[in-house]
């Protein structure tokens, strides 16, 4: 169906514009979109009568056919059509079949297919045209940019204003209007787009994030290790990478002409620290973990906030093992990603990353090193009986991995965590150990991303929780707010009896009214307000204002002693 109303669409444009020149119009998880070359912009009233004119052409009832033609057929079909025509002559140079699909008599397009039968199938009230946004013809930027109109489609009217209003609660919870506002990161024009700047309370939280997962990784036996942020191309050209990530690479020449490149990963650099000694097969696995930045050159049209940058700080391991120890470090950080996301409240499902069959030149290694890795992968996801599935074609080009999908609060499904067995870069590298025969064991190299980059993850659960972190991980626990100046004394001694307890507090001086300050500390997201006055200061007690929902909402009166003892449970317990 969204297949079938991205022709719908296109045909629409044609209406309005006759002179369109067509790129693709592919399916996307909630809708579709088309690619067009047009004599001007897009506004939000073209979208109104394109969507008009679609639902028209629904209710006419049109049939969807096809069929196969030949390079020269389909080069006259669409001979006004530039960018239909370069992809004819890629898919005829590569022997793949040409078919085109009619919408009646209203539209044709080059297509593989996957269409209702008639229009009559679609519901003319469960779809919806939602943006606009430019695109490269084939994603390269030397190639001239299209205008992209994008399309919501859904079985159903209910279930198109339902996603609607999670697109209206996303907004509100927006990470790049958020972040700003709970003043964790800012972005400079003098710095460059993608390249996030910390602040104090911003530099906290992703501190508190990292030692949580260092807390796990030491307690399973890694060590921390690191390394220089260039290197050698020659690192890469070993590894694989140079051929495959070249044109995404920040280059550095130096005054001598070497080049070198700014690391867009770390695990070349990894091999190197364990292929610094021979082991023992007694002394393995060896697991190294390094947080450390990575820089890829993306295009600026790409950039996204937090969730798309230039610098990625990963939090990155490897282990070095045979492999014969595989799946007993590959279940040691499942329960690491289990741990570590459900202090966030995520239930994860496990995307099984395979390599695609029909198209090996992609990837390293040979048949039969694939297919025993992702037996292994099989039987590990098995045997933790997980709810699994299978991603054709998403294993990276060294080896497959596990993928670990969570839905946040409003149901969005991210990518999260990731684990990757690699049996290709030990072979590169030549890395062993000496096994109980004396002879050299080929090692496997086990790739573990928790967070995957640490940007990434603040993108999400900032919008996971709408800026209003646990209180383990706010940067702000507790805002204490006197009364007046006549309370002052008392509010700053409170303060400094929870900063000494270990609570991350703050003192809001009565130079604004009693509301306002309460309210600033609100709009700060700040989990617990103290307010104190005459009858606190008399009793040494604190007025605890929760956030809204809790029990503390309108104000609960509590010893500070006994409000200390509860919020240091709360935050030791990495409560939610």
């Amino acid at each position: 169906m969204r297949h079938s109303l991205a022709h719908l669409l296109a045909a629409a444009v044609l209406q309005e514009f006759p002179d369109a020149k067509l790129g693709i119009g592919p399916t996307v998880e909630n809708g579709f979109y088309y690619d067009f070359q047009l004599s001007r912009a897009v506004t939000p009233d073209d979208l109104k009568t394109f969507e008009k004119a679609m639902r028209s052409l629904v209710n006419k009832k049109l049939p969807f056919t096809g069929h196969e033609v030949t390079p020269e057929e389909a080069r006259t079909l669409f001979a006004g059509q530039p960018f239909k025509l370069e992809l004819i002559e890629d898919l005829a140079k590569n022997g793949e079949k040409l078919t085109v699909y009619k919408t009646g008599d209203v539209f044709m397009d080059l297509c593989r297919g996957g269409h209702v039968e008639n229009t009559a199938e679609i519901p003319g009230d469960a779809f919806a045209l939602d943006k606009i946004a430019g695109a490269y013809w084939r994603g390269d930027e030397k190639n001239p940019q299209l205008q992209r109109i994008y399309g919501l489609a859904f079985e159903s009217k209910e279930a198109l204003k339902e996603y609607e209003r999670l697109m209206e609660e996303a907004k509100k919870r927006d990470h790049k209007k958020l972040g700003p506002q709970l003043d964790l990161f800012t972005f400079s024009e003098l710095v460059g787009p993608g390249l996030p700047l910390w602040t104090p309370k911003g530099t906290l939280v992703r501190n508190l994030l990292d030692d949580f997962v260092w807390s796990l990784r030491k307690a399973r036996g890694y060590a921390q290790v690191d390394i220089p942020h260039i290197t050698k191309k020659e690192l890469y050209e070993k590894s694989g990478h140079w051929d495959k990530y070249k044109d995404d690479l920040f280059k550095i020449t130096t005054r001598e002409d070497h080049e070198y490149a700014m690391k867009p990963m770390n695990c070349p650099h990894h091999t190197q620290i364990y292929a610094r000694k021979q082991w023992s097969y007694r002394e393995l696995p060896q697991r190294y973990a390094n947080t450390t930045k990575v820089y890829r050159d993306e295009q600026s049209g790409e950039l996204a906030g937090l969730a798309r940058v230039l610098s990625i700080t990963q939090d990155d391991a490897h282990v070095f093992c045979r492999q014969s120890q595989t799946k007993e470090e590959f279940i040691k950080i499942w329960d690491i990603i289990h741990e570590f996301y459900g202090a966030f409240g995520f239930t994860l499902r496990v995307r099984l990353s395979l390599h695609d069959p029909a198209h090996p030149e992609k990837y390293l290694g040979d048949a039969a090193r694939w297919k025993f890795a992702e037996n292994m992968l099989r039987e590990i996801v098995k045997e933790k009986n997980a709810d699994a599935f299978d991603g054709i074609g998403e294993a990276a080009f060294y080896g497959p991995k596990l993928d670990f999908m969570g839905k946040d609060a409003i149901g969005r499904e991210h990518q999260v965590a990731t684990i990757q067995l690699d049996m290709n870069m030990p072979e590169r590298f030549d890395l062993f150990c000496v096994n109980d025969a004396g002879e050299h064991e080929r090692i496997v190299m086990i790739h573990a991303a928790i967070m995957g980059s640490i940007e990434r993850f603040l993108s999400v659960i900032i919008e996971h929780f709408a800026g209003a972190f646990p209180v383990w991980l706010a940067p702000v626990q507790a805002a204490v707010v006197p009364v007046s100046d006549a309370f002052a004394e008392y509010g700053m001694r409170t303060r400094d009896a929870l900063i000494a307890a270990g609570i991350r507090a703050e003192f809001a001086p009565a130079d604004e009214s009693l509301g306002k300050r309460i309210r600033t500390a609100e709009m700060a997201k700040i989990p617990y307000i103290l307010v104190v006055g005459e009858k606190e200061s008399a009793a040494g007690t604190v007025n605890v204002r929760g956030r809204k929902g809790t029990a503390e909402e309108q104000g609960v009166e509590m010893p500070l002693e006994a409000f200390t003892e509860r919020v240091s449970g709360e935050i030791s317990r990495r409560s939610l």
